[in-house]
């Protein structure tokens, strides 16, 4: 992101333009830029979204993008996301964009 931006700290209302991934082949299963989505937000690091999710944001800065990877167990764990296809244990790739930060 640009220097002197806006960081993203614990608690505050992040909105994001986000693309997830399988990290095996980069299968897209959801885009917010995808028709009839829109951008996602959350209050960041207080476990409102998935673990790699919180803890990937919390290093970015308004307007920063940022390919995050993570292991199944910051993702869907064992259970995975059958909606989304995603299998158990699966590790994802996001492709993250901090929007807005209040």
């Amino acid at each position: 992101g640009p220097p002197g931006a806006k960081a993203v700290t614990r608690g505050c209302s992040v909105t994001v333009h986000c693309t997830g991934m399988l990290t095996e082949g980069l299968v897209k299963f959801w885009s917010t830029k995808d028709p009839g989505q829109s951008a996602f937000t959350f209050n960041a690091g207080v476990g409102q979204v998935i673990a790699g999710w919180d803890e990937g944001c919390m290093t970015m800065v308004l307007g920063e993008k940022s390919r995050i990877s993570m292991t199944g167990d910051k993702g869907y764990g064992p259970r995975g996301f059958p909606a989304w296809k995603i299998p158990g244990n699966a590790g994802l790739t996001f492709e993250l964009e901090i929007v807005s930060i209040q």
